[in-house]
């Protein structure tokens, strides 16, 4: 049976990988003219998908390219004395097992993983998806697949193509964001600068095996901002705009924006559809589901979107009419408790109030100061997220 892939971010080659181990034929199509390395940001694998990278026989790799982030210095605005935080107990009380690493080296992890097996086509896009699964590109001649996966992201191409425009699946809630590829000024090596204020807070962290460092913006608008997603000079100037005058540090790391390797913005927002299958076209990770970008693990949702949906599919011998209902049945409790945990999150790191601010403060200068089994019992209470994380089952297929 042959599946066409659309994406060859982290869902798409993850999905490539156990689709093959049961017997599925894979083609991988991907926009990009190369795999990527176009800077991104940390990302998180939590204990589901730290399970499944494992099984992957990837997980050494992951963990050599980790960037281990396990300290904070938290600076509030009008406040001069910081916060210094352990984050080895915040990530201890999240999940079970978690392990942080850079998008990219993720992706580069699992397409490898999958080289010697899959068809990856580089360069080229879907443009048309038919109801017997014929699919025409952009550039390659039309092909006839069994089935097609959109694992292209929040702006997924193989969503709109099927279900239709962007607008009728995805809500924004709340912020936008900013990632910044920048020198390493301060010689981070496993450490997070933060500087919070009412609607913005800014970061930089870093790792010496890295290299370079990443600054990430978020911020809130009064209004929706006028801008199209591509358009990144104009994205540039909302970034200065926003944080403009909130600190020395700050003003230096919006210095890079014209010097920058690698920009990626966006709003922070979160996949709304209740069902994401169509005749033989289903989608996977943020094109079908995404809990919120920078927020709410969408990297460990899609890791274990994938892992599903091949196990579905291998179950009943590739019946999509059978298989799609069955994954989306296993996944929506996961989904639904992401997007509470990616809106918690939001609030959390984005304060709407000066008390929200001075509550962020707080929390984790009483992080800092328990003992580690006080504070993880704490954060256990505390966090959305860790309630959802570690309740994560995923069946073995």
């Amino acid at each position: 049976m042959k599946v066409l892939v659309s994406g060859a971010g982290v869902a798409g080659p993850v999905l490539a990988y156990w689709l093959t181990r049961h017997g599925f034929e894979v083609t991988v199509v991907e926009r990009a003219a190369t795999p990527r390395k176009t800077g991104g940001h940390s990302v998180d694998l939590f204990r589901p998908a730290v399970e499944i990278s494992e099984q992957m026989g990837v997980l050494k790799r992951i963990g050599e390219l980790a960037t281990d982030t396990d300290r904070m210095t938290l600076y509030r605005e009008g406040v001069e004395r910081p916060v210094k935080v352990d984050l080895t107990k915040v990530f201890g009380a999240t999940s079970e097992r978690h392990i942080e690493i850079m998008r990219d080296d993720l992706s580069e992890i699992y397409c490898d993983a999958t080289a010697d097996e899959v068809e990856y086509v580089y360069g080229d896009s879907i443009t048309e998806i038919s109801a017997d699964g014929q699919a025409r590109f952009a550039k390659g001649v039309p092909r006839r697949f069994d089935l097609v996966v959109g694992a292209d992201g929040l702006h997924s191409t193989v969503r709109r193509l099927v279900f239709g425009a962007e607008s009728r699946f995805t809500e924004p809630i709340g912020p936008y964001f900013g990632v910044v590829t920048l020198p390493n000024f301060y010689d981070l090596d496993r450490e997070l600068l933060i500087h919070s204020a009412v609607g913005r807070t800014a970061g930089m962290y870093g790792a010496r095996h890295i290299g370079e460092a990443r600054a990430l913006f978020l911020f809130r608008s009064a209004g929706e901002l006028d801008y199209e997603y591509r358009d990144v000079e104009r994205q540039k100037s909302l970034l200065r705009a926003a944080f403009a005058g909130m600190h020395p540090e700050v003003d230096r790391w919006l210095g890079e924006l014209d010097r920058t390797p690698a920009f990626y913005p966006d709003s922070i927002t979160q996949g709304r559809m209740e069902s994401w299958s169509r005749g033989r076209v289903t989608l996977v990770g943020d094109a079908g589901y995404c809990p919120g970008p920078a927020v709410g693990g969408s990297t460990s949702l899609a890791v274990i979107g994938a892992y599903v949906l091949a196990g579905e599919l291998a179950r009943v011998d590739g019946d999509h009419e059978r298989a799609f209902p069955a994954y989306e049945r296993a996944m929506a409790q996961h989904v639904h408790g992401c997007r509470a945990v990616a809106r918690s999150a939001a609030k959390t790191l984005v304060p709407t109030s000066a008390l929200g601010v001075a509550g962020l403060a707080h929390g984790a200068r009483l992080v800092a100061a328990l003992p580690t089994a006080l504070s993880r019992a704490f954060l256990q209470l505390t966090t959305k997220s860790a309630r959802v994380y570690n309740s994560m089952t995923v069946e073995k297929y």
